[in-house]
C-alpha cells in the first residue's frame, strides 16, 4: 500500500485552547521568581497595598507591576480587594522569605538560567520592552518593515489566528456586513475566513505596505481575491478609507497604549458612516483584572512585546464611548479564549 496516499494531519478547528494553555505554560514560573526576587510577596505579606503603593515600595514600573499582580492572583499567589493588593495565604506559606516553609533556595536556580525570569524582572523595574524580546511595535508604528520581518511576522500571526478566525466567521452579524475593513489585519486569515463564509461581502486589509505584499500570498492561495484585497497604509499617519461599513480589530489594541487605542477609535469613528459598526477581537480580562488565567499570560506577553496589554470589557467601552460609540457589548466567539466587542455609530 502507498502511504503517501494517506493524510496525517487535520484541519484546524475554531477552539485552540489547549495550544494556547501549552504556549503561556512559559510564564507561569517566571512571574514567581520575579516576585520572589522583587519582594512582592514580602511586601503583600505586611500590608494591603495598591499597585502604586506596592510599586513605590519594591522599586517597580506600576503599569509593568500591575500585569504581573493579574498574573499571579490569576495563578492564586496574591489577591485584589477594594483596590488593595494582598498575599494569599499560599504565599505567605511558600513564598514569604520568612515563612518555614519557603520555597526560595528551590526557586533561586531558575532566576538566571530562564531568560524569561530576566526579561520580565527589567520589564518590571523599568517598564520598557526588554532588548532581547523580539518585537515589530516600533516598525509598525513607524510604518517601516523589512521583507523578512514582514515574512516572519505575518506567519506568525496566521498561525495563532488560525482557530480563532474560524470563530469569527460564524458569527451571524456579518450577515448585515456589506464592506469590512480590516484594520492592521497582518496575514488576512480573519477576512480570508469570513469571505469563505459569507460570499457577499467583500474585505480590505489596511496593513502598512510590506505587510500587505504578504498577505497577497496568503488570499491567493485561500482563492478569494475576487472577495479580499488590500490597502497599503500606516493607521497611524495616513487617511482612512471611508467605504466601509465595518472595521475590524483583531489583537490591535493589546498592542497599543490607552492614548494610542483612543486614537485608533476616533480614526474608525471619523471613517465610518452613520450607522456603521466597529468590531476588537481582543481575549478579555475579567472587570476585576485577576484572570482569567491565560488571559493575564497574554497580557504579559504583551508586555514584553509591545506597548499594551489585555484589557477588560469595562476598559475598551470607556474608549468606544468616549470616540462616540454607542451600543457597546460583548460575545464569547467560541475560538479559544477570543471575545467580540462590537459597538455602533449612531
Amino acid at each position: 500500500m502507498n502511504s503517501a496516499a494517506h493524510t496525517y494531519t487535520l484541519p484546524p478547528t475554531s477552539d485552540d485552547r489547549e495550544i494556547w494553555d501549552c504556549w503561556l505554560s512559559q510564564f507561569r514560573l517566571p512571574v514567581v521568581t520575579v516576585a520572589d526576587e522583587a519582594g512582592t510577596f514580602a511586601a503583600l505579606s505586611r500590608a494591603a497595598l495598591s499597585t502604586t503603593a506596592l510599586a513605590q515600595e519594591i522599586g517597580a514600573d506600576a503599569r509593568a507591576l500591575g500585569i504581573h499582580l493579574s498574573l499571579l492572583a490569576a495563578t492564586g499567589f496574591v489577591e485584589q480587594r477594594d483596590g488593595l493588593w494582598r498575599a494569599t495565604a499560599l504565599a505567605r506559606r511558600w513564598l514569604h522569605p520568612d515563612a518555614e516553609g519557603y520555597y526560595g533556595p528551590a526557586l533561586h536556580g531558575y532566576r538566571h538560567s530562564n531568560p524569561l525570569h530576566m526579561q520580565l524582572l527589567s520589564t518590571l523595574r523599568t517598564g520598557e520592552r526588554p532588548d532581547s524580546h523580539a518585537s515589530a511595535a516600533d516598525e509598525w508604528e513607524r510604518g517601516e518593515m523589512s521583507p523578512e520581518l514582514a515574512k516572519r511576522i505575518t506567519a506568525y500571526m496566521n498561525a495563532h489566528s488560525r482557530a480563532a478566525a474560524l470563530a469569527v466567521a460564524e458569527q451571524p452579524l456579518f450577515a448585515d456586513v456589506h464592506s469590512l475593513l480590516d484594520v492592521g489585519g497582518g496575514s488576512g486569515s480573519f477576512s480570508i475566513a469570513v469571505a469563505r463564509a459569507w460570499p457577499a461581502l467583500a474585505a480590505t486589509i489596511l496593513e502598512i505596505a510590506p505587510v500587505c505584499v504578504e498577505a497577497q500570498h496568503y488570499i491567493e492561495e485561500a482563492k478569494v481575491a475576487a472577495q479580499v484585497s488590500t490597502l497599503a497604509r500606516n493607521m497611524f499617519t495616513q487617511a482612512w478609507p471611508t467605504a466601509h461599513d465595518t472595521h475590524f480589530f483583531s489583537n490591535i489594541f493589546h498592542d497599543w497604549s490607552d492614548a494610542t487605542c483612543q486614537k485608533l477609535a476616533d480614526a474608525s469613528f471619523a471613517a465610518l458612516p452613520a450607522g456603521g459598526r466597529i468590531l476588537l477581537h481582543e481575549m478579555l480580562m475579567d472587570d476585576d483584572y485577576c484572570g482569567p488565567w491565560p488571559v493575564a499570560a497574554f497580557s504579559l506577553l504583551m508586555l514584553l512585546g509591545t506597548k499594551g496589554r489585555q484589557y477588560s470589557l469595562p476598559d475598551l467601552k470607556a474608549i468606544l464611548q468616549k470616540s462616540g460609540f454607542v451600543d457597546v457589548a460583548a460575545v464569547r466567539t467560541g475560538g479559544g479564549y477570543y471575545s467580540l466587542v462590537s459597538a455602533r455609530k449612531a
